[in-house]
Parts: structure tokens; C-alpha cells; sequence
């Protein structure tokens, strides 16, 4: 018989931002308050190593449980899959439901903030640089993409660019936005509430609320009004 599938795809429902967050075990919660009584810090890091690949029931729960017990803030129904790796957890500030996607990097910083807010999907493979970063709520997050939260000066010339002094600068997402695959967020950027960055795009300044940005640099190639989206070269009829 031949394949029958309409060629345009199929629509089903979102899963991860429609489901309903659940409190976490007590056993759970009692597990990393005693982790965080029994470890330093280091010693925390030294332990999530012995759970970081696996995708058993332990493995599983023990990431979460270091996470919960290192992380400034940690709300319920997260899930961090294997491979995720991090530096600086203290400075972690996590929102209930989030999905952390395999061998994402959340690289924090000493004296740094990351936030990221309720119900944010990450996708496998995607990098933060967190000295300044804040991802609010019901972001998704393509697979790949990356921030960016500081760069060298250049200045002086006469040294490598390494050696210059580190320029950070804060970057912001906002609430509903959504990120595509191997999209890339410079410093000092804000992402405005519910737009839409294609993939692949190269985001180096502000990003209009409700807009549609693609490219490199990113440019804004039309709006989202609701349930329509117009392209802002497509002439009205």
C-alpha cells in the first residue's frame, strides 16, 4: 500500500510546556539537603561525575539530586539528561519543569548570575556562557544554540586577543521566545518576548517582541500577530 502521510507533516499537541508540574518526592528533596550538609562544593562536582553519563533510574535522579543540592535555586519536575555538564552551580537559579537536553554546557561564573524560568525546554547540545544570563519562562530552546556572554577587547593590539581583558555584558531572553537549531546569541543581546530566531541565525542586537529574525546577522523577516504570521515582504492582496 502506499504511504499515505500528508506530505505537509502532521500537527499534534506540545507536550513538555502543557504538562502538569508535580511536586518532587520528599525522599528526593531530603536526598540533596543531605548532600548538601555531607559535600563541599568541589566534592559535589566530584560526585555528579560518577552519574553524569548514565540513563538509568539512579543516574537520573542522582544529577538531579546534585543539581538541587549546589544550585542557589531548583524547582521541581526538572530534568537534566546525560552528559549535561556545568561549572559555578551555585550561581544557578532553576525554575520548575525545565528540560535540560544530553551534553548541554551551562558554563556560570564566580560573581555570575544564570536564571532560567519556569517550563524551558533545552535542546541536546546547546551551550551558555552564564556570567549575566536570564531565560524566562516557556522558552524552547533549539538543539545547538548557543550564548555568548562576554568577549575579548582586542585593545591593546600589540598582545593576543586572548589576553585582553573580557568585556561581559548581560544577555536576556524572554518570556515565550523561541530559539532555533544552532542559533547563536551575542553579548549584551535581549530577545524580546515571543519572537521566533531561526536556525542557524547569528542574533547581535535586540530582538523586537513578537518579531521573526533569521540570518547572518540576524534581520527581522517578519512578525507574529497572534495565531498569523505575515512575512513583512509579502505584500498585502
Amino acid at each position: 500500500m502506499p504511504d499515505k502521510t500528508n506530505k505537509n507533516g502532521q500537527v499534534v499537541k506540545a507536550f513538555h510546556s502543557r504538562k502538569e508540574v508535580e511536586p518532587d518526592p520528599d525522599f528526593e528533596v531530603k536526598l540533596s539537603q543531605s548532600l548538601k550538609e555531607i559535600y563541599s562544593a568541589d566534592a559535589l562536582v566530584e560526585l555528579y561525575g560518577r552519574f553524569m553519563r548514565g540513563d538509568g533510574y539512579i543516574d537520573t535522579l542522582m544529577r538531579k539530586a546534585v543539581w538541587r543540592a549546589g544550585a542557589l535555586q531548583f524547582g521541581h519536575g526538572v530534568h537534566v539528561a546525560n552528559g549535561v555538564g556545568f561549572k559555578h552551580l551555585e550561581t544557578f537559579d532553576i525554575g520548575n519543569g525545565v528540560f535540560i537536553g544530553a551534553q548541554s554546557f551551562i558554563q556560570g561564573r564566580i560573581g555570575g548570575r544564570c536564571i532560567i524560568g519556569e517550563k524551558v525546554w533545552i535542546g541536546p547540545q546547546s551551550y551558555f556562557d552564564a556570567r549575566d544570563m536570564i531565560i524566562g519562562d516557556y522558552v524552547g530552546w533549539g538543539p545547538g544554540a548557543k550564548v555568548l556572554g562576554s568577549a575579548h577587547t582586542g585593545i591593546p593590539v600589540e598582545v593576543p586577543i586572548v589576553q585582553t581583558d573580557l568585556e561581559i555584558k548581560p544577555v536576556r531572553i524572554e518570556d515565550w521566545a523561541d530559539i532555533g537549531v544552532n542559533a547563536i546569541i551575542l553579548p549584551g543581546v535581549t530577545v524580546g518576548k515571543a519572537s521566533q530566531v531561526g536556525a542557524g541565525a547569528v542574533v547581535t542586537r535586540d530582538v523586537a517582541p513578537f518579531s521573526i529574525v533569521a540570518g547572518v546577522p540576524a534581520q527581522i523577516i517578519g512578525w507574529r500577530n497572534k495565531s498569523e504570521i505575515k512575512p513583512i515582504f509579502e505584500k498585502d492582496s
